[in-house]
């Protein structure tokens, strides 16, 4: 299984792209402006999109990729999510005023877009790849995930100001190999990461003393323009984990 970063950024500008990966080349994990990146047939080929919540930079390009591709497909796209993130995109995106409804275009029983509900710890399995939803503490409910191929796992934090219960959710993966966290403020931000449930470089190294593995840490979710200061910040706290900065176009062998 192939894990390719489309975007890792907390926002736009230059070569800034909002939250996406795609798995092999069916599979993305939230769908940010990074999704703008595929080429035309890339996109046609994207059969399931987990997202981890509703806020803007995770589903941003989400309405688009069904518009461009929806009726060049035999099948829906489907949507795993929790059901409050379903709920926020029918009510305020995929509502006629903002986006059409394409659940039910070009009819309800031939949709471009199906939404299936997620649970925490609920795994959905397609083609022998695991997708489990992990515990995440946001100011939207939300969930991280494990993609598992069986040989290996990757475990992603999502948006989260961090989660005793995710930390032991991570802690359970026999084959851990690689771990994606967000921070999305530095250090001076303290305040606004706690007020909007994200972590600051200090938050990010007391979460990670909850860690039990030795695996690769990559920290995702920087602010552009910041991303340099905070990742210093890291290394000043954080060193002993040795994270590294995540980068669009990484790619993950599990």
């Amino acid at each position: 299984m192939k894990v390719r970063i489309l975007g890792c950024s907390g926002g736009i500008g230059g070569a800034a792209r909002t939250t996406s990966m795609l798995v092999d080349d069916d599979v993305l994990i939230d769908a940010g402006t990074g999704v703008g990146d595929l080429g035309f047939d890339e996109m046609c080929r994207i059969d399931h999109v987990f997202l981890t919540h509703s806020h803007l930079d995770h589903i941003a390009l989400l309405p688009l990729l069904v518009d461009s591709v929806g009726s060049l497909r035999d099948v829906p796209i489907t949507v795993h999510a929790l059901a409050q993130t379903i709920d926020s995109l029918q009510q305020h995106i995929f509502n006629w005023e903002i986006w059409p409804d394409f659940t039910r275009i070009p009819d309800a029983d031939h949709p471009f877009l199906r939404f299936q509900p997620i649970a925490h710890g609920a795994a959905v399995t397609l083609a022998g790849r695991v997708f489990t939803p992990l515990p995440a503490d946001h100011a939207v409910p939300a969930v991280g995930y494990r993609i598992d191929s069986g040989a290996g796992s990757l475990a992603f934090s999502g948006d989260s100001s961090g989660s005793d219960t995710f930390w032991e959710a991570v802690n359970g993966i026999e084959n851990l190999r690689y771990l994606i966290v967000e921070t999305a403020f530095c250090e001076r931000e303290r305040h606004i990461a706690i007020a909007s449930k994200h972590l600051c470089p200090s938050m990010l190294a007391h979460e990670l003393g909850k860690l039990k593995h030795p695996v690769e840490v990559f920290v995702t979710h920087l602010k552009p323009g910041e991303s340099e200061l905070t990742m210093r910040e890291i290394d000043s706290c954080a060193a002993a984990w040795r994270p590294r900065m995540l980068q669009n176009n990484d790619i993950f062998e599990i």
